[in-house]
């Protein structure tokens, strides 16, 4: 690959700015996915195996799209951009088609389906950032793509939030016994717009970027590499990305095993917070016990199958539907708001990387998160409770940028594919091991209470924050 020049702000953005349609889906998958499961009648205490497909298609989508694209090049479309518009367009049919799900493994496979294009689309772009920016600029473009995270998450909680304002009167009032009405049916109407929005930002955004940004052309050298891999054959192409990817891990630096570890606790905590922060705020805002929700179940079934539900009942079944959206839209304007902090913060953090080190602001901002989590359940006021938000986003604009700038120092330029493939691993297997133990932890140990999950979730990081502080970095201040 050519010798790398300095781009302009705007050349950055624009490279940067479909990372907004990508992460707009994945707001939708972080706040709204696990209420429409609740919705559709799901348990909270399987909410972390009906989440499976994201740790799984990370696991085997993104190694794999990794190592495949630093072999590939299009002319007249290049190395990474061909799978940016793969994964938008698989993306963008799944959230069209996901809040028309009528049943609970209907929006299950759905979301296998979108994860697959989100992964598609995701790790090639981190591995862009990479390819186009000089060392001294790596920093400030991770940090843009961090601007972007934000943005798009922001977005799609605010509009969670907004629509469930604008939008729901109407279907409340209906009744949950009508078999026209939104509550009848699971899934909020207003609760569409909210995806449609998502679909159209998924496949624009990518499409501006894929048209506004040229990738660095092959050398004669390279190009010649990459035509004798075109020349082998097909089974011998189809296992070497999963060969690379083991010798890969087999070499892989330092710094990254030890950020393993770290991540190990980071991301089995964020995953909880998303799928349990709707049903904590149903237990600790709104009073909605378990008990509560097995008799709104209950009423519902009643209702489908045409039995004779009392006045009572029907009241106390739409009073718990009402509070259920309204703890939806809660978690959309709890976790707009830490994102908008981070599209705030997160090119303010490259002035404070460079003058302490990026593991400094690494370290500080995993203690910030865990106690921001552990905080949460014991704030009874909605407003009050943003307030915690704001150190949530002081750690997603780090975790989303910093360890990136970290890890793109220490890998070499010809594995760069693999090895974004590979810290994506580090992302989900942790994901994966938490969909697997968490369901029963939660039901065994922690009293079936999502309140006591997220209290989980915050001494985790804590532990991640103790562990990070073993980054062997070259700037390194603690």
């Amino acid at each position: 690959m050519s010798n790398k020049i300095k781009l302009s702000f705007w050349q950055i953005w624009n490279m940067n700015l479909g990372f907004f349609g990508i992460q707009f889906s994945f707001g939708l998958q972080q706040t709204a996915v696990n209420p429409i499961f609740s919705f559709l009648g799901a348990d909270h205490a399987q909410l972390p195996l009906l989440n499976l497909a994201g740790p799984v298609t990370g696991l085997i989508i993104q190694p794999i799209i990794g190592a495949i694209s630093d072999k590939t090049w299009v002319p007249g479309w290049g190395r990474r951009k061909p799978f940016f518009m793969i994964g938008a367009i698989i993306a963008s049919l799944s959230l069209f088609a996901f809040p028309y799900s009528s049943e609970l493994w209907f929006a299950v496979g759905l979301l296998w389906i979108l994860d697959v294009g989100n992964n598609t689309a995701m790790e090639p772009y981190r591995a862009l950032v990479a390819d186009k920016l000089p060392d001294e600029q790596l920093t400030f473009g991770f940090q843009m793509q961090s601007l972007f995270v934000g943005a798009g998450i922001t977005i799609a909680n605010f509009s969670i939030f907004l629509f469930q304002i604008w939008f729901s009167h109407n279907e409340t009032s209906t009744g949950i016994c009508d078999p026209s009405s939104a509550m009848a049916s699971g899934i909020p109407t207003w609760v569409y717009y909210s995806f449609f929005l998502g679909a159209a930002a998924s496949l624009g955004t990518i499409f501006w970027s894929v048209i506004k940004t040229p990738e660095i052309p092959p050398s004669e050298k390279e190009l010649e590499i990459l035509k004798r891999n075109n020349d082998i054959p097909f089974l011998k192409k189809a296992t070497a990305p999963i060969l690379e990817i083991i010798e890969a891990i087999a070499d892989m630096p330092k710094l990254l095993k030890t950020l393993s570890v770290v991540y190990l606790f980071q991301w089995y905590a964020l995953f909880i917070y998303w799928q349990f922060i709707t049903p904590m705020l149903r237990t600790s805002i709104y009073g909605i016990s378990n008990n509560d929700i097995l008799k709104f179940e209950t009423i519902k079934a009643l209702c489908v199958s045409g039995s004779v539900v009392s006045p009572a009942d029907l009241e106390f079944a739409e009073r718990i539907q009402r509070l259920s959206e309204q703890a939806l839209a809660q978690t959309g304007l709890m976790n707009g708001t830490y994102n908008l902090v981070t599209m705030i913060v997160a090119l303010a953090l490259v002035p404070f990387a460079a003058r302490f080190g990026n593991k400094f602001v690494y370290v500080t901002s995993l203690f910030l998160t865990g106690i921001a989590m552990l905080v949460l359940p014991f704030i009874q006021d909605e407003i009050l409770l943003l307030l915690p938000m704001v150190l949530l986003g002081i750690g997603w604009a780090t975790i989303m940028g910093v360890p990136y700038s970290m890890v793109s120092k220490v890998i070499p330029q010809e594995r760069r594919g693999v090895y974004m493939g590979i810290v994506n691993m580090m992302i989900v297997v942790p994901m994966f091991i938490q969909t697997l133990t968490f369901g029963p932890i939660i039901q065994n140990l922690l009293n079936d209470n999502p309140i006591n999950a997220i209290l989980f979730a915050g001494g985790s990081f804590m532990v991640a924050g103790i562990l990070a502080m073993r980054l062997k970095t070259s700037e390194s201040k603690i």
